[in-house]
């Protein structure tokens, strides 16, 4: 009789094991990811002012509302595993776009807040599941960045688009205007000093003289 209840509990300790979702288990990956951490934030910001139907400094009520189903979709994203950004360039001229470290283990790089310049040729999409993590402009462009609410932002040179892990950025030249174009999309304009990242001060003839090298779906 001993021996059959502890082999019956024998059984239901094994069948906890296996079936029931363990405590100590470490949580998901996607919390350590900078960008995540700071998408919750502005979600909860966004989110409060929308219960106490206040207005944000930039932004109407109906932009607030706009804006919080972006960043649910954003969120969303991040939470399926997508830990990489990817940039298009459709400028007509040679992109410099910030990358990954080299020889570092992939572990190592998955959220590290480092980055290094590459260079991205015309008509060339950056490679899937390789973080293209910003866009360098140089100093004599100009580009405009489409908000999503219509309204557009006029940059000069010398900053840095930072690009979130899930999200597509595509760099067009307007055929009339000669600027860049770029749907912000959850993107960042930073300027030398508010990233740990090498910001140069070169013009464009510099970059179009540069090899390319980033990786490319294209090959």
């Amino acid at each position: 009789m001993k021996r059959l209840r502890s082999l019956l509990l024998i059984i239901v300790l094994l069948a906890n094991l296996v079936f029931a979702s363990p405590s100590f288990a470490d949580a998901p990956k996607f919390n350590k990811n900078p960008d995540y951490i700071a998408l919750k934030k502005e979600l909860i910001q966004l989110q409060k002012a929308k219960e106490k139907q206040a207005q944000i400094e930039g932004y109407t009520t109906e932009q607030i509302e706009q804006k919080i189903n972006e960043l649910e979709f954003q969120k969303y994203a991040l939470e399926s595993g997508i830990v990489w950004g990817q940039c298009r360039n459709e400028t007509g001229k040679t992109l410099a776009v910030y990358g990954p470290e080299p020889n570092l283990e992939e572990d190592d790089d998955e959220y590290s807040s480092g980055a290094v310049l590459y260079f991205l040729a015309n008509g060339q999409t950056t490679q899937d599941n390789w973080d293209c993590k910003g866009v360098y402009l140089p100093s004599d462009v100009n580009a405009v960045a489409i908000g999503s609410y219509g309204q557009n932002q006029e940059l000069g040179g010398g900053v840095v688009v930072k690009v979130p892990n899930g999200t597509k950025v595509v760099f067009k030249t307007n055929p009339d205007t000669q600027v860049i174009e770029f749907n912000t999309a959850g993107t960042k304009i930073l300027k030398p000093g508010e990233v740990n990242w090498y910001i140069p001060n070169v013009s464009q003839a510099f970059i179009d003289a540069r090899v390319t090298n980033a990786p490319t779906n294209e090959g």
